[in-house]
């Protein structure tokens, strides 16, 4: 059974969401994907994307708080430290 390009695309952002290199970004990012990826728009999922390419160590301060978070990414940092109770 082949899969639709959407499926794959969700699928890929799930990996990238739990394959990170750095752990603690795992478990932000991979939770997160799991739970709220399927439901986003498709410029959500682009703006996911985006930030998947980032650094997982600018990542994390970003999504904690530690860290002034870019303008560009600030919506989704947003989503995701609200999602995971982080940065809050």
């Amino acid at each position: 059974m082949e899969i639709s390009a959407q499926e794959a695309r969700l699928k890929k952002l799930r990996m990238r969401s739990w394959r990170r290199g750095m752990k603690e970004m795992d478990l932000i990012l991979g939770p997160y994907a799991d739970a709220h990826i399927a439901q986003l728009s498709t410029d959500e999922l682009d703006a996911y994307e985006r930030l998947l390419d980032e650094n997982d160590q600018d990542l994390y301060l970003w999504v904690t708080g530690a860290k002034t978070r870019p303008e560009r990414l600030m919506p989704m940092l947003g989503q995701i430290a609200r999602a995971s109770g982080v940065g809050l």
